[in-house]
């Protein structure tokens, strides 16, 4: 039986990326110094700037760890300490609706899911490895945005919306990309979480880069900031060496954990907010998408002393700039009633993370932890919030 009466709308939905999603339409000038793929020891391994790439063990995801294997994990439940690896427990063959668009729109219907964002799986972790190449980054992404145009578009059949990734390494090239973005469709863009890489004004909040807020402003679009590989892992190496060595930071040890998970998605919209990208461009709006949400109290609350202290600083009360522009699809097992309390629930969005293994086998599950909202409130998480975020632009 369907646990709502009307459809939801997923704002954390992923693909699989086909073998061939980074190099299709990749400059050959640049194939070298992007992603090609090669085989080592007797398997198949992604190389990025001539690297073994370890963001994803498996980038070929064939087989591939159930949807929502890790629920137990991610709730903080494993009292046998098993390891991430015991826990994915047999994997499968790859399912036709995880690299076919129409293939996901049936399996959609039958979960109660009208709508979903879609977001990379491995492109998530791409932009770090190229940090020290902006041609290559750029060159990498472009050709990465018009395979994921190709295979799933920007909003097929109004209800499969994939995130074009932009990178602002070179602002000339990340306009340029977003418009060309626009003009295929695209209700959402994605940046990374991170410093821009080799720039002498690192924050993306900085006005050096309102050409590109500018134009997010005039267009309506909503910019996206979903997990990935901020590069923060170095801060847990700094203190944890041997045991934290590229992504393996935040997979099954715990001092990674327990110093990373949101650190970036923190240190992103606080450089937002303080550097005054919303004051500037008042119709921009941010969603962060699979960071959690136990950020979000603290850095409210820092804000208030930083605008108590340098109200000068500030055009308005930091805390009101965030929950006008600021969406957040939190994990399901944070505390829900807490992030709606201090930002609104017209703020909050649901995302299943489906089908990563850390999310839910059954995404309209999530109401389940929604508890103690009203029907009117649930109707907004699950459907309407993120409804007005993607609607065509009339601005």
């Amino acid at each position: 039986m369907p646990r709502l009466p009307y459809l939801a709308f997923d704002c954390d939905n992923h693909y699989y990326e086909a073998p061939d999603a980074f190099t299709r339409h990749m400059d050959p000038k640049l194939r070298k110094r992007g992603v090609q793929w090669a085989e080592i020891d007797g398997r198949r391994r992604l190389l990025v700037a001539g690297q073994v790439d370890r963001f994803i063990p498996n980038p070929t995801f064939d087989p591939v760890a159930k949807a929502g294997c890790l629920d137990d994990y991610f709730r903080g439940r494993n009292p046998e300490g098993k390891s991430m690896v015991e826990l994915f427990g047999e994997l499968e063959p790859i399912r036709p609706e995880y690299r076919d668009r129409d293939a996901r729109l049936k399996v959609m219907s039958e979960q109660g899911l009208e709508q979903a964002l879609l977001f990379p799986t491995q492109g998530v972790g791409i932009e770090h490895p190229l940090r020290h190449d902006p041609e290559a980054t750029q060159a990498v992404l472009r050709a990465f945005n018009r395979w994921i145009d190709e295979d799933w578009g920007f909003a097929y059949q109004d209800r499969l919306f994939a995130a074009p990734m932009i990178s602002l390494t070179d602002l000339d090239a990340a306009v340029a990309e977003l418009e060309w973005a626009l003009g295929r469709g695209a209700r959402l863009v994605h940046l990374r979480a991170a410093p821009v890489p080799g720039s002498d004004t690192p924050s993306p909040g900085d006005p050096a880069y309102d050409p590109f807020w500018a134009r997010v402003d005039e267009a309506g679009i909503v910019v996206a900031i979903h997990a990935g590989d901020s590069g923060y892992q170095k801060w847990a190496a700094a203190w944890e060496p041997r045991r934290s060595h590229g992504m393996e930071a935040f997979r099954g040890h715990a001092l990674g954990q327990v110093m990373l998970e949101g650190r970036s998605t923190y240190d992103m919209f606080a450089a937002l907010v303080v550097h005054g990208v919303f004051a500037r461009h008042p119709r921009v709006r941010v969603l962060s998408v699979e960071n959690g949400s136990d950020w979000v109290a603290p850095l409210l609350k820092k804000l208030d002393k930083a605008h108590g202290q340098m109200p000068h600083a500030f055009a308005e009360p930091p805390r009101e700039t965030f929950g006008r522009h600021v969406f957040v699809a939190p994990y399901y097992e944070d505390d829900l009633r807490a992030l709606a309390d201090a930002i609104g629930t017209s703020q909050v969005v649901f995302g299943s993370d489906w089908p990563h293994a850390e999310g839910l086998a059954d995404p309209v599950s999530f109401v389940d932890d929604l508890e103690g909202f009203s029907d009117e409130d649930v109707r907004a998480v699950m459907r309407e919030n993120a409804r007005d975020l993607v609607a065509p632009s009339t601005l």
